[in-house]
């Protein structure tokens, strides 16, 4: 239970308060429970879209999308502007990528990558719920938390110390893979929505993932932000585009 208070704390802005400072091992244990939080989190939009239901699309997506980033405090956005703005200012140089991360301004690139997703995201859901497709609600904050312990899982956290080497080091490996598991099944058992979803998130998560490699070496922090939110933009655009 501890686990999964951890990650609901940290995945989203609810007012919750741990008695006792956790462990290493119940910190990385809550990595296994992101899909959990993504699919609660997923349930609640998918509620409110029903709410919302005889409000026109596009009112009743930017509703949906606000309550989204205000639920997970913006958090990966973050670390999506953090990426994109050490990205281009990197030049290709890994330890200057890794500098520009940790400087908390954010430059143009950032402020244009940020609109440009948000765009995405509230067009996609804008045809989606014109079109009553709801299950998009809960596939894409799932699939987008259970990006995290996949990239987590096969990837090396190259930032030494914080939260995120933590989380690296006392992930329970085979917990972490039947949870996976469990997901892609979920998935496969929702049809072709959920097919193509998966497929979608798959290909995202691996292409954002080999571009981490091949600057950084691995991951750290801000790069699985800007993974997670590339996979949920990425899971509605292309649900999107099926309608």
């Amino acid at each position: 239970m501890s686990s999964f208070l951890i990650a609901l704390q940290f995945l989203t802005c609810l007012p919750i308060r741990l008695r006792d400072m956790p462990s290493a091992d119940a910190i990385g244990r809550s990595l296994s429970f992101y899909p959990l939080v993504g699919l609660l989190l997923g349930v609640g939009l998918w509620l409110l879209a029903l709410v919302l239901e005889q409000t026109a699309p596009a009112l009743s997506a930017a509703l949906v999308l606000s309550v989204w980033v205000a639920f997970t405090g913006a958090l990966h956005l973050d670390g999506l502007a953090d990426s994109a703005d050490a990205w281009l200012g990197g030049f290709g140089d890994r330890q200057r990528t890794l500098d520009i991360m940790k400087d908390p301004r954010s430059g143009p690139t950032a402020v244009v990558v940020l609109i440009l997703l948000l765009l995405l995201k509230f067009v996609a859901l804008w045809v989606l719920l014109g079109e009553g497709e709801r299950v998009a609600l809960l596939l894409a904050p799932l699939l987008g938390r259970a990006a995290l312990p996949a990239l987590f899982l096969y990837t090396p956290y190259v930032r030494p110390g914080g939260l995120g080497q933590v989380l690296s080091t006392h992930l329970p490996r085979r917990e972490a893979r039947w949870v996976l598991l469990a997901v892609a099944i979920g998935c496969v058992l929702l049809g072709t929505a959920g097919w193509l979803a998966l497929a979608v998130a798959l290909l995202v998560g691996m292409l954002a993932r080999r571009a981490m490699c091949r600057r950084l070496g691995g991951t750290t922090g801000d790069t699985a932000g800007a993974m997670l939110e590339l996979v949920e933009c990425a899971v509605l655009v292309g649900l999107a585009l099926r309608v």
